[in-house]
Parts: structure tokens; C-alpha cells; sequence
């Protein structure tokens, strides 16, 4: 079978699986969301930690309860790094420095999983299943969380109360992200990837050299990487390693899991506002974003002219692993920095200017074509906020959005979400670029050397975690200010957002009128996609102009 039909292929059974998907898991996200009754397993877990199920909080509070866990999770993951060499499977790790454990700590718990480390040779097993595995699951969760609560501010009136995040984090846990990653850790186990407790075996390669191995909980830690948009790899190749990524199947397999539960969340949000038309008019937006996207990556890596080499070969090659060629690394690339997951199959230091930039400028997309898990759907909501308040100055009509009136306070919110992010990028990139000690690690000069920083905050700040490499972040400044690009890309959003549900909870819902606009057809649907390109054009054009545009005239 030649490349090319192997890739459509591929693409198709991929769109065939989540198009499958989508109705029954996003209902049943719903159903999570709404149900009034609780589970034995979930009522001990409140009686535990002393949380009144039945009680509502109000968006202050609701968010208060998001950062108090969130600081306990820095801080306990952090002190697991630190004290990893007393624990129980520490393989005889020594503990991990200070600036890369609270980077690291920050990674894992912002859902960013940023990796200045290699795993295989610096965490040991527990802290690999008891720390950053587990911060996997409640990562996930609080971005669904969030969403939830934003969907409950459109859904509810004439009240100060968007939900319950203990309720919500406890049963999008226990009902989701557990029985999903249970069930896919043993499909990846059976397709051959590892599941053991084995230390480091040093074997004898076929030249007579030695190699170390190290054995470990893979499987069950690969599954929720990629269910829930984590994307940080047990080993340091991440999912080009055929420990994680053992064949073609698992390779499409893991490009499905990382994109379904965010492709599903439209079907949520249809189900919870009462109308399914609105769910298809936001998949449909990210369906044309994530389809673009990976035409664009797959065009320039089989074409690119950047490279005479490249060319001659027939593609771009360098840097793709052979098992999986070059349409499965681009479909990949684009859905792993389409969403908040970054696991990488290949290296994308390596892609032409032409792809190495469409995965930079997915993730200044603000990851929302899905998206993250609930990041993902808060972020593209907040966009289409921003579109009825353009349509609505067209006309000289007060924006309604779903039945609330988009007034000052809501455009206020709305417009500090869309600034929070690439000021962290850019502000970030800007000071590395000032530091003379900081440009000494970029290992390439030029425009390629500008791409190499520009994507580590811009990957950083979206909690996406992929990296071009080519760049030595593990230092004192790099791992600080990343981790703290990481915090302020996390959680200056999720203020915003939980505030705006809070300000629509307390309206009135307006009826519809001929005057209203129609944000389920396909002219809204253009509206909204032409809005986010503009967007992110106007923001970060300048930088993309500096990185990997000047590369590709070059």
C-alpha cells in the first residue's frame, strides 16, 4: 500500500471513529453534569474530605475551590519529586533538583506536562503513577470542571450558583476519565505496549554495544496521557517510542484518544443549553480548523521546498519516525497542538517552516479546534462571545448570545481571556530574547532560534507541552519562567471564564426575536472561524513574522 493511500485512510477511519463517538459520549458527559444522584464510591470520597454534595457555590467560591486544590497539587507533587529517593520504586533516582521539580510540579498539575526532563532516567516508578499519573486524571477534570460551570452560567437565571466543583471533579474522575483509561490501558497492553515494574536491564545491541531499558507502568499511564490532553511520556521520545507507541494501530488509536473527549464536549454543551444545533455549530467550526490544519502540515511536509534534501527524498524525513511515515506524524502534529495534549510522534524541531509553523500558530489558536478537555470548549465559547458582539455592532443590536445579552461586564471578561494568553507569550519569549544568558541556549541561530523560544512560551502558556527542542530549557531561568508561564496560562483564563458564568447565571434570559441572531447556521459558523483567524493573526503576527514566516521566505 503506497503513503498516500495509507494516509487517507487513516484519516478516515479517524473522522469514521470520533463521528461514531460523538453522540453517545458527549450525552453521556451530560448526564455526569446534571444527575442530582451520587454513587456509593463518590458519597465516601465527600464524606471524606468533608464536602456537602448537595450544595452549590457561587463563582468566587467555585473558583476559590479550583486554585486551593490546584496549590495543594503543586505542592505535594513538588514534595514528591524532592523526596522521591526515600520512596518505595525510586529505581535509585537521586531527587529531583528544586527549579525542575517546581517546574514539573507546575507542568503536571496546569495539564501542560512540559518536560525538562527525561523520564526513564530521572522519575522513578511511584512518582511516575502516584504523582504525574495521577495529576493525569485531576488535570483533566478541572478543565471539565470549568467548562461545566460555564455551561451552567448560559443554563441558569437569576442566580448566583454555577455548581459544585468537588461534585463535578469527583464524578468526571470516577465516571469518565477512570473507566475510559482502565479499558484503553488494556487495549495498548494487548497491542504491545509495556505494563511492569521493571528497573533498568542493560542488554547487548546487535553490534555488540550495551543499552539501557528501563521497564515501567507504561500502558496505564499512556492511556490517560492521551484522554485527558496530558501528553507527557514516560519516556523522553514520548510517543515515538515503541514502548508507548508500539505499532500503526496504537499509533491511530492514540491520536483518537486524545481528540475524543474534547470533540464529544460540543454534544455536552448541545445537550446542557437544550439545543443540539449549537453543539453542531461549534464541532463544526472546530471540525474546519482541525481539517485545515492538518492539510496545511501534511502539504508542506510532503512538498516543503524549504530543503532541496527534504524535497529529493520525497518529504520531509528527518526527524519522522519510520514506523509511522510522514501523513501519520503530520496528523499527529496537528491534533496534539490542536489540543492541550503534546505528545509527539516525531520531532517537530525537524518540519518544514511551513508545518514546524502551523504547529506553533494551532497552539496560539488558544487549542481550541478541540481543544483541551473542557479547556478546549471554554475557550472556543468565549471566541463565539466575542463574534455575536462583532455581529452585533454590525447591525446596532445588543449581542445575545443563547438568551443572555452581552453587555460591558460580559465583554470585559471576555476580552481579558482573549489578552491573558499571549501577553504570558509574549512577554515570556520577549525576555528570553533580552537575556543574554538566556539566547546562549538556543542551539540554532537566525529565525529558527527565534521559532525554537517563541514555541517553548507559546506551548508553555497553553498548557500544551509539546516543544521544538533545539533549545536547553533545563536551567534555573528557563524551568522558573516556564513553570510560571504555565500558572498564569492556567489559571488567569479559568478566572475570567468563572466569572463570566457567574455574570450570566444572574440574568434573565431574553426571548428569541426576528432581531436575534441565529448562532446554529452555517453563516455564524464562517463568522466565528474568520473571527478566530483574525484574532490570533492581529496578535501574534509580528512574532510569526520574526520565527518561522522569515524561515520560510528564507
Amino acid at each position: 500500500m503506497n503513503g498516500t493511500l495509507a494516509g487517507w485512510l487513516q484519516i478516515t477511519v479517524l473522522i469514521a471513529a470520533l463521528a461514531a463517538t460523538y453522540r453517545p459520549l458527549g450525552d453521556y458527559m451530560a448526564r455526569i453534569l446534571t444527575t442530582t444522584k451520587h454513587l456509593a464510591v463518590e458519597k465516601g470520597l465527600y464524606r471524606l474530605g468533608g464536602v456537602d454534595a448537595e450544595a452549590d457555590q457561587r463563582w468566587p467560591v467555585y473558583l476559590r475551590s479550583v486554585l486551593a486544590f490546584s496549590v495543594v497539587s503543586v505542592l505535594f507533587l513538588y514534595g514528591f519529586q524532592r523526596l522521591q529517593n526515600h520512596l518505595l520504586l525510586s529505581l535509585g533516582f537521586a531527587p529531583v533538583k528544586a527549579d525542575q521539580a517546581f517546574n514539573t510540579a507546575a507542568s503536571f498539575v496546569t495539564n501542560t506536562n512540559w518536560q525538562s526532563y527525561s523520564g526513564e532516567s530521572t522519575m522513578g516508578h511511584l512518582v511516575q503513577m502516584a504523582g504525574l499519573a495521577v495529576q493525569n486524571f485531576v488535570s483533566a477534570a478541572v478543565g471539565i470542571a470549568v467548562v461545566a460551570a460555564l455551561i451552567r452560567g448560559f443554563t441558569r437565571k437569576r442566580t448566583d450558583r454555577v455548581g459544585n466543583f468537588w461534585v463535578d471533579l469527583t464524578r468526571i474522575v470516577v465516571r469518565l476519565l477512570v473507566p475510559l483509561a482502565f479499558v484503553f490501558a488494556i487495549v495498548l497492553v494487548a497491542a504491545g505496549a509495556i505494563q511492569n515494574f521493571h528497573g533498568i536491564h542493560e542488554i547487548s545491541t546487535l553490534v555488540g554495544d550495551k543499552q539501557s531499558l528501563t521497564g515501567g507502568p507504561v500502558a496505564s499511564q499512556e492511556a490517560i496521557k492521551e484522554l485527558g490532553t496530558n501528553g507527557g511520556g514516560f519516556y523522553n521520545a514520548n510517543s515515538a517510542h515503541p514502548f508507548e507507541n508500539p505499532n500503526g494501530f496504537t499509533n491511530i488509536l492514540e491520536i483518537y484518544l486524545l481528540l475524543v473527549i474534547s470533540f464529544s464536549l460540543p454534544r455536552t454543551f448541545g445537550k446542557m443549553v437544550g439545543d443540539h444545533r449549537q453543539g453542531y455549530a461549534i464541532l463544526a467550526v472546530m471540525g474546519l480548523i482541525w481539517a485545515a490544519s492538518v492539510a496545511l502540515i501534511t502539504v508542506n511536509e510532503l512538498h516543503s521546498v524549504s530543503s532541496s534534501a527534504g524535497h529529493a527524498a520525497g518529504g520531509m524525513l528527518e526527524g519522522k519516525e519510520q514506523r509511522f511515515g510522514i501523513w501519520a506524524s503530520a496528523l499527529f502534529a496537528a491534533s496534539t497542538t490542536l489540543t492541550s495534549t503534546g505528545a509527539v510522534n516525531s520531532f517537530h524541531d525537524s518540519f518544514s517552516p511551513g508545518g514546524g509553523g502551523m504547529t506553533i500558530f494551532n497552539m496560539m489558536l488558544g487549542e481550541i479546534a478541540p481543544g483541551g478537555t473542557g479547556s478546549g470548549l471554554y475557550g472556543i465559547l468565549v471566541l463565539a462571545i466575542i463574534a455575536v458582539f462583532v455581529a452585533g455592532l454590525m447591525v446596532g443590536r445588543t449581542p445575545e448570545y443563547l438568551g443572555k445579552k452581552l453587555g460591558a461586564r460580559e465583554m470585559k471578561f471576555a476580552s481579558l481571556y482573549i489578552l491573558a494568553t499571549p501577553a504570558v507569550v509574549l512577554i515570556g519569549t520577549g525576555a528570553a530574547m533580552s537575556l543574554k544568558g538566556e539566547r546562549a541556549s538556543m542551539l540554532n541561530s537566525g529565525p529558527h532560534g527565534f521559532s525554537e523560544v517563541l514555541y517553548a512560551f507559546t506551548s508553555a502558556a497553553n498548557n500544551n507541552g509539546s516543544a521544538f527542542a533545539g533549545i536547553g530549557v533545563n536551567t534555573h531561568w528557563y524551568n522558573t519562567a516556564l513553570g510560571l508561564a504555565m500558572l498564569f496560562g492556567r489559571f488567569l483564563p479559568m478566572i475570567f471564564v468563572l466569572a463570566l458564568a457567574g455574570s450570566l447565571a444572574r440574568q434573565q434570559p431574553v426571548p428569541v426575536t426576528a432581531g436575534t441572531l441565529p448562532t446554529h447556521r452555517p453563516q455564524f459558523v464562517g463568522l466565528l472561524t474568520g473571527v478566530i483567524v483574525i484574532v490570533v493573526g492581529l496578535t501574534y503576527f509580528p512574532a510569526l513574522a520574526l520565527g518561522p514566516l522569515a524561515e520560510g521566505l528564507h
